[in-house]
């Protein structure tokens, strides 16, 4: 996941992927609307009545995050492992990273969310302070591999491919869907990055008659997204009877089993839609990645957003309790992909052009 207008792109975007990214940035910010706002702590409405319509129905809108991960990495992965990073794609990302993270935290600094610290300058300052589940910095740092992973991907023949992702899928996949006090797996963002690479490479590089086909694309799209609402409704049911809350448990990380099928499928599915080139869909897709470095910037912003001013939690109760949070995730990404296209074109593309035509 990148700034989208460059990162994973052919010279003339395909807008059946383009629309991909827009479909996914939406399921993250549903994902975020249930898990970042309080619905589903352990005090939270979905907790105390997790088997309500209403707590299934948000549990279930909510549960697609990670999957848009997993997606938006493959697409990644399928474009760049016949492509090259430049210094002016990666100058781009980082100015991207910086310009939001300075700005709105210097925003919560007046409106008294945030504090004045050393921790907070650095954290803001450098976009990499952790190598873990932070998704901006472990991308950025992920980005950077990509060339040696090309020549990975590019010098193994097919039989290397595919035992390569067993091995990996063995390690991440596996422990990741069965983790629990017995069987467990340390994941950071990076490294589960280049799992989702060799996956999305290995589509490119050695295309399958099925791999093009909707039909069966469609079918297995279909069925795993049917497993993943089947095993979220039987875990909160589960979860009931041994007194956790548990409803995510098989989805509840990008490396867990029924996220990484819901995506492949989903990604082998989009990339076979055959759609006419949008201009609109394109310019649209190329604000998701600022999508995600606005709404999910902090923490900060995330108690203003979801907590303060949307008060998501005060609004399971109401009477538009199933319509508010569709509206608001439509909401919420239209205003962060306007405020994105504005830095685009009164900033970004200005400045590299005056770098471009000064170098």
């Amino acid at each position: 996941m990148d700034n989208m207008t460059e990162k994973v792109q052919l010279k003339v975007r395909d807008s059946n992927l383009e629309l991909f990214r827009i479909i996914t940035m939406l399921l993250i910010v549903a994902h975020h609307y249930v898990v970042n706002s309080g619905l589903s702590y352990t005090d939270g409405p979905l907790a105390k009545d997790p088997l309500s319509l209403k707590s299934l129905y948000l549990m279930v809108f909510g549960a697609w995050g990670k999957t848009g991960i997993n997606c938006f990495l493959m697409i990644t992965g399928y474009f760049m492992c016949k492509s090259h990073i430049t210094v002016r794609k990666f100058l781009k990302l980082v100015f991207e990273v910086e310009f939001y993270s300075i700005v709105i935290y210097l925003v919560f600094l007046l409106l008294g969310y945030e504090s004045l610290s050393v921790q907070n300058t650095i954290r803001v300052v450098f976009p990499v302070t952790s190598i873990q589940q932070n998704f901006t910095g472990c991308f950025i740092v992920f980005y950077l591999f990509i060339p040696f992973l090309n020549i990975l991907v590019q010098n193994m023949n097919e039989k290397q491919h595919i035992r390569l992702i067993l091995l990996l899928s063995f390690t991440y996949i596996l422990f990741g869907t069965i983790h629990g006090r017995a069987f467990s797996v340390a994941m950071n963002y990076v490294s589960w990055y280049m799992v989702l690479y060799f996956i999305a490479s290995y589509i490119r590089l050695y295309p399958k008659k099925w791999f093009s086909d909707n039909r069966i694309c469609g079918s297995l799209l279909i069925v795993s997204i049917v497993i993943s609402v089947v095993s979220i409704v039987g875990c909160a049911w589960l979860g009931t009877r041994i007194g956790t809350f548990m409803p995510y448990f098989f989805v509840t990380d990008s490396n867990t089993f029924l996220a990484v099928v819901v995506g492949v499928f989903a990604f082998l599915f989009f990339k076979n839609l055959r759609i006419p080139q949008s201009r609109f869909i394109n310019a649209v897709a190329a604000t998701t990645f600022g999508v995600m470095q606005i709404h999910a910037n902090s923490d900060a912003m995330r108690r203003w957003l979801w907590v303060d001013t949307l008060k998501n939690v005060e609004h399971y109760d109401s009477k538009f309790a199933f319509l508010y949070p569709v509206i608001v995730v439509l909401a919420v990404f239209t205003v962060c992909s306007v405020m994105d296209f504005a830095r685009i074109k009164l900033l970004e593309e200005p400045l590299f052009k005056y770098i471009k035509r000064e170098g």
